[in-house]
């Protein structure tokens, strides 16, 4: 498969979303901003030299719901205002990593329990995956992940997968009709890399960036592998569907020489990519905050 360079020169790209118009949103989680790029390839700055912006949804209204280190909030298109829909949990500030949307309109992200950027790093200690309904309602949904990623609901909502970087597994839960969840089993695990971002196609394969594994992996809805795609970068950091007919695969990545302790200096080269796929993915519902 192709690979289509759209953009690069980044630290970290994270939080991949295409819109209808064939707009795709990211974030650069070490070297700041929320950032738009057209069809015609300009890229336009939403939010200026914003950090650790770890998960974007698209909202109705012409609005971007995004998380990352300091919780959850909103831009709002129009304005250009930025306001915070949650930022403590139990008296204590919240970093969360990747979100979905759910055909609620609600979202679900997976908290960080230690701050992963921090310097020095301290040790590991396992997160929460919450469910925050509007206006800002959380329910805390699944305790103990040690590094929670990607999230993404299968073609029926009755199923959840979840990347768990900390595990080298994608695991999924059954979502019962009152949205709780219930057993959390393996679904697949990577043999190369650590599973980060993921995207559902509609017939409920799952794509998952392989972070340090130079590629992205399909899963059929079986579990079983069914391809590989590589990438020049060691860290693809999260896919995501758009395109008119669903089948163009957008892959983010992220520039390793920035997860060290001492961050080397400009130029960046962490890329957007895109490819083709011969399945269609399903569109990421939209959040309604």
């Amino acid at each position: 498969m192709e690979l289509e360079v759209l953009a690069t020169g980044f630290g970290l790209v994270e939080g991949p979303r295409a819109d209808e118009r064939g707009r795709l949103y990211f974030a650069d989680v070490h070297l700041g901003g929320l950032y738009r790029r057209d069809p015609d390839g300009r890229i336009e700055t939403l939010i200026a030299g914003r950090k650790y912006i770890g998960g974007i949804v698209l909202n109705h209204g012409c609005a971007v719901v995004f998380c990352g280190k300091g919780g959850v909030a909103i831009w709002d298109q129009s304005t250009g205002a930025v306001r915070d829909i949650v930022t403590h949990w139990q008296g204590r500030p919240l970093h969360f990593n990747d979100m979905t949307a759910d055909s609620y309109g609600s979202i679900w992200a997976g908290t960080f329990g230690y701050d992963v950027f921090a310097h020095p790093r301290p040790a590991p200690a396992p997160g929460t995956l919450f469910r925050i309904d509007p206006p800002g309602t959380m329910v805390a949904m699944w305790e103990g992940i040690e590094l929670s990623n990607g999230l993404g609901f299968s073609p029926d909502g009755k199923l959840l997968y979840h990347s768990d970087s900390g595990t080298d597994t994608v695991f999924v839960y059954d979502v019962a009709p009152d949205r709780t969840l219930k057993d959390r089993r393996p679904f697949a695990r990577l043999d190369n890399g650590v599973p980060d971002g993921l995207a559902v196609d509609v017939e409920g394969g799952i794509w998952v960036a392989a972070a340090m594994g130079s590629e992205v992996v399909h899963f059929k809805s079986d579990g079983t592998l069914e391809r590989r795609i590589p990438v020049p970068l060691i860290m693809p950091s999260s896919v995501v569907f758009g395109g008119a007919d669903m089948r163009d695969l957008y892959i983010a990545t992220g520039d390793e020489r920035y997860f060290g302790d001492e961050p080397v200096a400009p130029p960046p080269r962490a890329a957007i990519y895109r490819t083709r796929t011969a399945v269609p993915g399903l569109p990421v519902p939209k959040a309604r905050f």
